[in-house]
């Protein structure tokens, strides 16, 4: 097949899957090709995109894209469908709301196949406001434009199906998937902390939902804390850090690699009071960290429910808090079944597998 991946933004856990199922698509003799934003990602984007190269047979091209819905669009998905023209594309899939905007329109003006898949996107906002309400009626407008949906975790195909409803065309859940370099067992750092938290410094992360619980436990627990990552709100949660008077316990430790951030605490804590279905808590798993969750999104689709606390409940998250390093003192460790969970479950071999299948209904 030949197959065109557009998406607006190289970060994060989109970039991430975009790239594991171009290299898993390329490996299993496709053609294959991307079209990104040139505004995003940075230097670490780039250097991707470097190495993706020499597996995208139908190129890698990049052009400014906007978050906000503008006339831009209109050039792009006009490039969009250049590219694929050119390449003689089969199917076009779209990650993210604008990749799936541009996707779904590029295909529909080719007479080909498209797919488009969330990735949480539009689904975070709500009818109620007048940015989700603008995102919203995007959806519903684009929905009868598509081929097929993918979704990564039911929680998203039900949120969709809710906030914007599920037209006529074939879906699938497929979720993220790892590869075996994401299953070698990890190993602490000499100075690591009890527990730590991987993302970005934004309220919708939790970040603050943590630092209040830690506040809770008492103080001869005195657990520390290693936060990576950087963000809009990281002033501000080191300055809450310090009202709630947890001095040297909490480490702000900035971005780093995950291979690195998973050395830097015994205990993995996801606070998110949102979440589509996030890779840091799947890496945990098939890297051997205990994990603790926020029940957000489709974290609950990977983790028992023994992991899991109520969104935005400090007092549980407090007492998961007390518990897991009463475990780790008695050298009760759990991590084991999250790894077999995550070895039977998250796979690139699958995900690529189940993603190619999809695309052959549609073809």
């Amino acid at each position: 097949m030949r197959i065109l991946h557009v998406f607006r933004g190289a970060v994060g856990g989109l970039f991430r899957h975009v790239c594991d199922q171009v290299e898993g698509q390329a490996a299993a003799g496709h053609q294959v090709g991307i079209l990104c934003d040139s505004l995003t990602g940075g230097i670490s984007a780039s250097a991707k995109l470097e190495k993706l190269a020499s597996v995208c047979a139908l190129g890698i091209k990049r052009i400014p894209m906007g978050q906000m819905p503008g006339p831009a669009d209109i050039s792009s998905i006009n490039q969009t469908a250049a590219m694929a023209r050119e390449a003689k594309v089969e199917i076009i899939h779209g990650h993210g709301a604008k990749g799936g905007l541009y996707a779904r329109l590029a295909a529909k003006r080719l007479g080909i196949a498209s797919v488009y898949v969330p990735h949480g996107g539009s689904l975070h906002f709500e009818w109620n406001s007048i940015k989700g309400a603008l995102f919203l009626t995007a959806e519903k407008a684009l929905r009868v434009k598509g081929s097929g949906m993918i979704f990564v975790c039911n929680f998203e195909r039900d949120t969709y199906a809710q906030k914007v409803g599920l037209s006529d065309c074939p879906s699938a859940v497929i979720y993220n998937g790892l590869g075996p370099e994401d299953f070698v067992l990890r190993s602490l750092s000499p100075n690591a902390t009890d527990f730590f938290y991987v993302g970005e410094m934004r309220s919708i992360k939790g970040v603050d939902i943590l630092l209040h619980a830690l506040a809770r436990v008492e103080k001869d627990q005195r657990p520390s804390l290693t936060l990576v990552g950087d963000g809009p709100e990281e002033d501000e949660f080191k300055a809450l850090a310090a009202n709630l008077g947890l001095g040297n316990r909490v480490n702000f430790a900035g971005r780093m690699p995950m291979s690195q951030a998973m050395k830097s605490g015994r205990v993995l804590v996801v606070p998110s009071r949102r979440e589509s279905f996030p890779y840091v808590v799947i890496e945990a798993m098939a890297a051997g960290i205990p994990v603790i969750a926020s029940a957000a999104g489709g974290i609950g689709e990977a983790l028992p429910e023994s992991r899991l606390f109520g969104v935005g409940d400090t007092h549980a998250l407090a007492a998961k808090l007390v518990a897991e390093k009463n475990a780790a003192a008695a050298s009760s460790d759990h991590s084991a079944e999250l790894r077999k969970l995550a070895l039977e479950r998250f796979s690139t071999a699958r995900m690529v597998a189940d993603t190619l299948g999809f695309y052959r209904r549609l073809i």
